[in-house]
């Protein structure tokens, strides 16, 4: 592995590109953001493969975006709704990459995809997962949420209310079940079988897969889902930008001990 935060290699007609952020779990910083925004083109450019692959280096796919201390800096403009407007359509606008992109995207996860990290996969076009992978969208429960209220649309609207709601994750089974993963497989196999399954689908002409592809993102914006998306992000802004009980206790505690007792402190409210 390089100091890169995003990698890119190909395979045959497999092109592959890893976040490689192993030490905090490929939590999306700023450079993460726009090195695999440059990552998503240059795969998509790529005449000689027909599939990408998303993954993350080390035990976790990806897990939202970096709210550590040391990631956070400038908080002045915090509390302004329109910058934070700007800045989760920017967010948003990486998450859809996937789905922008002409080939398929086949996003291999293993260990947790959460928050954003959750989002990003839903966005891929197939999901294959370690048999011990977590998913869910915890954000809520700092007063966060989104910003690609993408999950009704995979799972279904009750289903995706009560994970976006309470913030709960979900295993791989569970996630199987409810259409957000397409294959599981054991933790140890992953690599082989994600190989497996993106050099079978890179056996059809990369002219009918694009096609394919497009024909589906067509639909989906007929019927109005990059709509909803984006005026989700526009309602969510001011959220962002206001001061909730539970989200000033959570920013205390980090700025005080550290993300992971604000995290304990608040995933123990919830458990039963």
């Amino acid at each position: 592995m390089t100091d890169d935060v995003v990698l890119y290699e190909t395979d045959g007609p497999v092109g592959y590109i890893t976040f490689n952020r192993p030490d905090k779990l490929n939590a999306v910083n700023t450079e993460l953001r726009l090195s695999a925004m440059e990552a998503f083109a240059t795969a998509d450019a790529d005449d000689a493969t027909h599939v990408v692959v998303l993954r993350g280096a080390g035990r976790a796919f990806c897990t939202g975006y970096d709210i550590s201390s040391e990631a956070r800096g400038d908080q002045s403009w915090k509390t302004d709704p329109l910058i934070w407007r700007d800045y989760l359509h920017e967010c948003l606008k990486f998450e859809m990459a996937p789905l922008e992109m002409k080939k398929p995207v086949i996003a291999s996860v293993r260990g947790y995809a959460v928050g954003g990290g959750c989002e990003l996969a839903m966005f891929c076009d197939l999901t294959i997962c370690t048999d011990d992978a977590k998913f869910g969208e915890p954000e809520i429960r700092f007063s966060n949420a989104g910003p690609a209220m993408i999950m009704p649309f995979v799972v279904g609207h009750k289903r995706a209310r009560e994970l976006l709601y309470f913030g709960d994750f979900i295993d791989a089974q569970t996630a199987l079940e409810c259409n957000m993963v397409n294959r599981v497989v054991p933790a140890d196999d992953l690599d082989a079988e994600t190989k497996r399954y993106a050099d079978r689908l890179a056996l059809v002409d990369k002219e009918a897969l694009a096609g394919t592809k497009h024909a589906l993102r067509r639909g989906m914006d007929a019927a109005g889902i990059r709509t909803a998306l984006t005026s989700g992000v526009d309602i969510l802004a001011p959220m962002y930008a206001a001061t909730t009980q539970s989200g000033a206790k959570f920013s205390e505690i980090v700025k005080q001990s550290g993300l992971g007792a604000a995290l304990k402190w608040r995933t123990a409210q919830f458990e039963e």
